[in-house]
C-alpha cells in the first residue's frame, strides 16, 4: 500500500539535501532557500512539475516503477534510499542481482558536471539509463527505445538506422566489440539472464551476429575512435573514455575530441542544433 504521507516527507527532504550545485545548476542570485526547487527536481526526474508537486503534496497517483527509478537517479538516492522509495509508494523494491539500472550518486555528480560534454550512463548490455543534453544532441533521447531496443547491442543487429550513426569503417570492429561485450554479460549473469536471451533472439534474427558469436570472443577491445554520422554536423570524430563502476556493472562515456580539430569545433555547435 503507497503510504502518501510518507513518501511525501520524504521526497521533500531529499529534494532539501541536494544542492543546485550538486547537479550542475546554477545557484543563481535569487535563490532564497537551500536545496532544490521542486520543478528542477521534476526535471531531474524528466517528468512534469505538476506531477511531482502533487507527489510531495500528498495527492499524486501511484507512481509506477519506471517513474520511481527516475526519482531516484534525479534525486541522487543510493541504493537503500531507492528501496526505501519504492516501498514507500507500495511496490516490491527492486532486485539486486543484476544492478544495473540505479546509478550511484557519485556517478551522477560526476555526470551532472558534464551538461555541455556528450557523456552518457550505460549498462553492460549497452542501456543508457541517462545522457547529458550535449549527448542527448549528438545521439538522441534515449528514453524513445524502449524493450530489448533499448540494447544498441540489439539494435546495432537488428535496426539499420543505428548503423548509419557511425561511418562504415567503424562497423566491423563495432560488431565485434558489441558481440563480445553481451557474451562477457551473459557469462557474468549466467544461462537463465536477459544477457543470453538476447543472444538467443540475435542469433536467430542476424547471421552477422550469430557469425561473430562464433568466434567466442568475451569483452572486446572498445575501439579507441568512433566516427559518429550526426544528420546536421556531419561526421565527427571522437574519443570515447570510459569510467566503469564495477559494483553496478555501468560505465560512464565520455565523448571528446581532439582541440583544434574540426570534430572539436562541431562538438562546440551541438547545442545549437536539434537532437537527432
Amino acid at each position: 500500500m503507497m503510504d502518501r504521507e510518507q513518501l511525501a516527507d520524504f521526497l521533500r527532504t531529499r529534494r532539501a539535501a541536494l544542492q543546485p550545485e550538486d547537479v550542475g545548476l546554477p545557484r543563481g542570485p535569487r535563490r532564497r532557500t537551500e536545496g532544490l526547487r521542486r520543478e528542477e527536481a521534476a526535471a531531474l526526474a524528466g517528468m512534469s512539475t505538476d506531477y511531482y508537486s502533487r507527489l510531495e503534496q500528498r495527492r499524486g497517483p501511484q507512481p509506477s516503477e519506471p517513474m520511481l527509478a527516475a526519482i531516484a537517479r534525479g534525486l541522487h538516492l543510493s541504493l537503500d534510499e531507492r528501496d526505501h522509495l519504492f516501498r514507500l509508494a507500495g511496490h516490491n523494491t527492486p532486485g539486486r542481482a543484476s544492478r544495473s539500472d540505479h546509478i550511484t550518486p557519485g556517478l551522477m555528480r560526476i555526470l551532472d558536471r558534464l551538461q555541455d560534454t556528450p557523456a552518457e550512463v550505460v549498462t553492460d548490455l549497452g542501456e543508457t539509463l541517462v545522457r547529458t543534453p550535449a549527448g542527448v544532441a549528438l545521439f538522441g533521447d534515449p528514453a524513445a527505445h524502449t524493450g530489448p531496443a533499448r540494447s544498441i547491442v540489439h539494435r546495432w543487429f537488428t535496426d539499420p538506422a543505428t548503423r548509419e550513426r557511425y561511418a562504415p569503417e567503424d562497423h566491423p570492429g563495432l560488431s565485434r566489440f558489441f558481440a563480445a561485450s553481451l557474451r562477457a554479460a551473459s557469462s557474468r549473469q549466467g544461462p537463465d539472464s536477459r544477457a543470453a536471451r538476447m543472444a538467443a533472439d540475435l542469433q536467430a534474427r542476424s547471421p552477422e551476429f550469430a557469425e561473430v558469436w562464433k568466434a567466442h570472443d568475451v569483452g572486446g577491445h572498445r575501439p579507441d575512435v568512433k566516427h559518429v554520422v550526426h544528420p546536421e554536423l556531419g561526421v565527427l570524430e571522437l574519443q570515447c573514455q570510459v569510467l566503469l563502476d564495477p559494483e553496478q556493472a555501468q560505465e560512464l562515456l565520455v565523448y571528446t575530441a581532439t582541440p583544434g580539430s574540426e570534430s572539436h569545433q562541431k562538438l562546440k555547435l551541438l547545442p545549437a542544433v536539434s537532437a537527432p
